[in-house]
């Protein structure tokens, strides 16, 4: 039994591939009846089916900078696709291993670093109220800017068009990074309430995770 079928059961593998396919016949409203008289029709499913191909290799990828940004080793990632460490990290990692660099710190800029899955949010908690809100991201950091108010911040799951919409309607900004596929889409919205003061290289909360 592979690693992967420790984690799903047979049960939720086979209803994650039948929604898939579910949802390449669902494209066109004629679903699979057109394909027994229109050869077209199985153009029509090559077609969903490349897309398809295209948005769970996009997830995949996702998944895995969410995996690593949690602190998963690259050893465990490889265990879930079925091949070694050096092969997961030699087609998922970022090529040399190089990053873009972290942007440097200004007067009103600053770095949250390190961060990850599990105390990103507290940082940012604290940080936005002092003021700062998150203009760029990317591999456990976050770059943030000074501001005369208070500013909250969210963290969703690969948002769906409704939900993305919401978000919008609610007053939340999509942070848009320069250069980072993440795994999560962040949002940040500015609050009546004056900036606390403080220095958020000193804050309790944020201590040590500030460069």
């Amino acid at each position: 039994m592979s690693e992967t079928a420790d984690l799903l059961t047979d049960q939720e593998a086979a209803a994650l591939r039948e929604a898939i396919a579910e949802a390449v016949l669902a494209v066109r409203a004629e679903g699979r009846d057109g394909l027994d008289d229109d050869p077209e029709a199985h153009l029509v499913m090559v077609a969903a089916s490349r897309i398809a191909a295209e948005e769970t290799s996009r997830l995949l990828r996702q998944s895995i900078n969410g995996a690593r940004a949690a602190g998963q080793s690259w050893e465990a990632v490889g265990r879930m696709l079925g091949i070694s460490r050096q092969a997961a990290q030699q087609r998922f990692g970022t090529p040399g291993g190089r990053r873009r660099p972290i942007p440097e710190e200004t007067g009103s800029r600053k770095v949250l670093q390190p961060l990850h899955a599990f105390n990103e949010m507290e940082a940012l908690a604290a940080a936005g109220r002092q003021g700062w809100h998150v203009i760029d991201y990317g591999f456990l950091y976050h770059l943030v800017e000074a501001s005369p108010r208070q500013w909250e911040h969210r963290r969703l799951w690969w948002p769906s068009r409704r939900r993305r919409r919401r978000m919008d309607e609610q007053g939340w900004r999509l942070i848009s990074p320069s250069a980072f596929d993440s795994p999560w889409a962040y949002y940040k919205r500015r609050l009546e309430e004056p900036a606390e003061p403080g220095d958020l290289g000193n804050d309790s909360t944020v201590a040590g995770v500030v460069a």
